[in-house]
């Protein structure tokens, strides 16, 4: 008898994957799979993945902390921050916890699927790619900035845009998606891209050799989840129609339809969004580029915290009007 679940793959990486991921978890009858992506340079990852040569664990870890029904109490615990001993200070509990079993079972998606058994997550958590790479990003002036951490924390009151991303192996002439992730978007009925830095959680899954022609080939419906805010450095005075022109170029298709949010954050905050070149993500819905996109534009802002982010109980319903219809 075959499953009534809905197979549903997300890509992208960081805050904004835990956050859909978070909502997706309210929803019965749905079969998850995130897609991870696995250039995180910056903090206790980055400094795992250049003493010990492993994977970056930081995202990965984050969705299984998504997935899991311990989320509240094991999120305090795993991302708490060592302090007293030298080698482990800064270097937090879940990632080395994760660096550890992915020693032991000898790889590191036996690692993650430990660590996913450990806190009961239901959904699978797929590295995107499991060869060692770093993100580069060549800017409109032809300079070029090496590593996710320096492309996401700019330096300086200018910088370029960025013009492209591409990949850096580290140990081969080439990098390889992990299998089972195509297999993944082959079997999905719907893929969900962001929420996300465009250039630093979501375009260095796309650019995985095969990913983009999996993306091509699947007859699963795919929506983009817009972030709230520019980012200064990635997507500058981004309007929420230069999101989906950049990603649509990447794929090389069309998108089936966007999420994006509607509700303007307070001016006080807006303010202090300012101050670091950051804008309020708007888009024109009566523009003829949407076409037949299926756009849902309506209230996702969490109107509880200072910081901009997504909130998981409208995530969730904005996704359940999607997959219902």
């Amino acid at each position: 008898m075959e499953s009534s679940e809905k197979k549903i793959v997300t890509i992208g990486g960081g805050s904004g994957q835990f956050t859909l991921l978070s909502g997706l978890r309210e929803i019965e009858e749905i079969d998850i799979t995130a897609i991870v992506s696995m250039v995180d340079s910056g903090g206790s990852t980055g400094r795992l993945r250049d003493e010990l040569g492993i994977l970056p664990p930081g995202d990965i870890l984050k969705c299984i902390l998504a997935l899991s029904p311990y989320q509240s109490a094991c999120r305090s615990i795993l991302l708490k921050r060592f302090k007293k001993d030298r080698r482990l200070s800064g270097h937090s509990a879940g990632n080395m916890l994760l660096t550890m079993l992915s020693r032991y079972t000898g790889n590191f998606p036996a690692g993650v699927a430990a660590l996913a058994e450990i806190l009961d997550v239901d959904g699978t958590i797929l590295p995107v790619t499991i060869d060692q790479a770093t993100l580069v990003a060549e800017l409109t002036d032809g300079s070029r900035i090496y590593g996710e951490e320096a492309i996401d924390l700019p330096r300086g009151n200018q910088r370029e845009q960025i013009k492209d991303v591409f990949l850096v192996p580290h140990h081969h002439d080439s990098i390889s998606v992990y299998p089972p992730v195509l297999d993944a978007i082959k079997n999905a009925d719907y893929i969900f891209i962001g929420p996300g830095d465009l250039f630093t959680s979501i375009i260095p899954n796309l650019i995985v050799p095969g990913v983009k022609d999996a993306l091509q080939d699947t007859f699963a419906k795919i929506y983009y989840f817009i972030n709230i805010m520019t980012k200064y450095g990635e997507t500058h005075q981004f309007s929420g129609k230069n999101f989906v022109v950049k990603l649509e170029d990447c794929l090389e298709r069309n998108v089936t339809g966007i999420v994006i949010n509607s509700t303007r954050p307070s001016q006080t905050v807006l303010d202090t969004y300012l101050k670091q070149k950051s804008d309020f993500v708007d888009i024109d819905a009566t523009d003829p580029f949407w076409g037949n996109r299926d756009i849902h534009l309506t209230d996702l802002l969490d109107p509880n915290v200072l910081i901009v982010r997504h909130d998981v109980k409208k995530l969730t319903h904005a996704i359940q009007n999607i997959i219902n219809t």
